[in-house]
């Protein structure tokens, strides 16, 4: 049965390694076609930052959704405590109410992760395909590189710095070399932006109030947690995927930073200095906080009210006698007509046999 899963598993990826293999190649020969020399690791190496570029391109409507469902998810703390503060004895209850608030503020917890799990397969694609040029290149995986031995030939030996891209922090041979040195600073680097990315995100685009509870606690430990396990992480993994994984890193944090300088969340320090920048550009940022809510759209005027036709509908019948409220063409002689409509007369109450013989 384990088997049939990874058999399963390397088909469904198989189309993703020759999507990789092929945007890798393709970008390789347009870089060789412009005069980079075809075997230099500084050629694989802008092909591997372009190969970013382009899946990362495509990932921009998913991350606005992440960015957007993550501040969200802060802005709503401060009423899941208080649920959390009513409910807390019934966890069946706390759990409805909470989904429930959900709905109602339009938050989607999964949405933060949607990005993240959907670069993933393409990450690992990446991976097994530099993996394999760096230890198999004779069987590379990946239609292009398949179809091209001589490429994959050129990736496995191609150096930036003196080290291969196809080679990794360990086994370390021969002592602290020039591969060491870079994956290390490539490792390094990646982590540094990552902290200041998850940094920026608490920091300038959270209100305080959304700093506390069980969410801001989760968020301040995946702040120290990712950076800390990308140490651990990065030491068996080729430099190639390193410089993608770096490029990755750089992209998301210049792509939020963006993000929240254009559309900070309200109540937040970036908002304030949002609104500091939009009135020295004598401009409303009131107004256009409120036209991005959709509360700036003009509503339709409500129809015309026609106090006399009011007035017909509300006329007694034929040979009944007019009410001077009735007659009239005022507001007030409407109101009182619809008011007449509604309220039933009360019938006099009936006496009985006995009663009217007493009388």
């Amino acid at each position: 049965m384990w088997d049939d899963f990874l058999g399963l598993l390397s088909s469904m990826m198989t189309p993703l390694y020759w999507a990789v293999s092929g945007i890798l190649v393709g970008f390789h020969s347009v870089l060789t076609s412009l005069g980079l020399n075809a075997d230099w690791g500084v050629t694989w190496a802008l092909s591997i930052v372009l190969l970013t570029v382009v899946i990362r391109t495509a990932l921009i409507p998913l991350f606005v959704r992440q960015i957007n469902s993550s501040r969200n998810m802060q802005l709503i703390q401060p009423k899941v405590k208080e649920l959390n503060e009513k409910y807390g004895h019934d966890r069946e209850r706390l759990g409805q109410e909470t989904m429930k608030l959900y709905k109602d503020e339009g938050v989607n917890p999964m949405a933060s992760c949607l990005p993240l799990l959907l670069q993933m397969p393409i990450f690992l694609a990446l991976f097994y395909v530099l993996n394999s040029v760096s230890r198999t290149p004779d069987q590379p995986l990946g239609y292009f590189f398949q179809s091209n031995p001589e490429l994959a030939t050129s990736l496995h030996n191609a150096t930036i710095f003196g080290a291969q891209l196809s080679s990794t922090f360990l086994p370390i041979d021969g002592g602290f070399g020039a591969t060491q040195w870079v994956t290390a600073t490539l490792v390094v680097l990646m982590t540094v932006v990552l902290f200041f990315t998850q940094l920026q995100l608490m920091r300038k685009n959270m209100p305080p109030e959304a700093l506390t509870g069980q969410m801001a606690q989760q968020q301040k430990m995946m702040l120290y947690v990712f950076p800390f396990m990308y140490l651990f992480m990065g030491v068996n993994i080729p430099i190639g995927v390193l410089i993608y994984w770096l490029t990755t890193n750089l992209w998301t944090m210049g792509q939020q930073y963006i993000l929240i300088h254009n559309n900070p969340a309200p109540g937040t320090p970036a908002y304030v200095d949002w609104e500091e920048r939009m009135r020295a550009r004598g401009k409303d940022p009131e107004a256009i906080a409120a036209q991005r809510r959709g509360a700036g759209r003009k509503r339709p005027e409500p129809a015309s009210y026609d106090p006399t036709k009011v007035a017909r509908q509300g006329a007694p019948a034929s040979g009944a006698k007019s009410s001077p409220a009735v007659a009239g063409d005022s507001a007030d002689g409407a109101e009182s007509t619809v008011q007449r409509q509604v309220i039933q007369r009360q019938q006099p109450k009936k006496n009985s046999r006995a009663a009217r013989k007493q009388s």
